[in-house]
């Protein structure tokens, strides 16, 4: 897992330097729109991947908290699956996209598929693009986390693979405009509510009991 500190996610350096690209060009030729559209992006992007560092608040332990920014939109109970729950959240354009590990823990698997960029809808869940994280603490209390890309430029990143150790609230990743889903087990106690308002590594979701 890469450790980046930087201000901005490394994924996002690739479109900054082809806008800086093209802000230097029309400059040169002197076409003020493109120049100024060009400059628009450059701040945009900077603002997309954005990689702010978070102090971590000190939580119980066997705590899990978010690994996205965003909003819970749903929390249902599920019937006949190894999980007991599913939270869904919604991130926008607006909210930091780096993903960020919701527990100290093992990780089972990893799956990234690639897919469509459509928008939130039923067909959306089966052919969009996503990615599939169970982490698993010493407890054997297993979380499944589904990250899905809605209509975004760029694809999911992750950098982590299966059998790694990771830390609460470390990076593993980014995804611009999508949503997460946690499946949780039924030994866990939700600390959040439909509507709630959550950011990555600081909000706590709940407690394994």
């Amino acid at each position: 897992m890469k450790n980046n500190l930087f201000p901005i996610s490394s994924v996002g350096f690739k479109y900054i330097a082809s806008a800086f690209s093209a802000f230097i060009i029309f400059s040169i030729f002197d076409i003020e729109f493109l120049v100024l559209v060009s400059f628009v992006l450059i701040i945009a992007f900077g603002f997309v991947f954005r990689n702010p560092e978070r102090e971590v608040p000190s939580f119980e332990r066997y705590s899990l908290v978010s690994p996205v920014d965003g909003s819970v939109i749903s929390i249902e109970d599920i019937q006949n699956s190894e999980y007991a729950y599913k939270l869904e959240i919604d991130s926008t354009y607006l909210d930091v996209g780096v993903l960020r590990t919701p527990l100290d823990s093992t990780l089972q698997n990893v799956i990234v598929r690639k897919g469509a960029r459509l928008g939130t809808s039923t067909l959306s869940e089966d052919i969009n693009e996503n990615a599939e994280l169970i982490f698993v603490d010493e407890n054997s209390n297993s979380v499944k986390v589904v990250h899905r890309l809605k209509r975004s430029f760029d694809d999911i990143s992750v950098d982590v693979k299966s059998t790694q150790n990771v830390k609460q609230a470390s990076r593993y990743g980014v995804m611009i405009n999508g949503t997460t889903t946690l499946y949780l087990p039924k030994n866990f106690r939700l600390n959040v509510s439909v509507g709630s308002e959550i950011k990555g590594s600081q909000t706590l979701i709940g407690y394994f009991s």
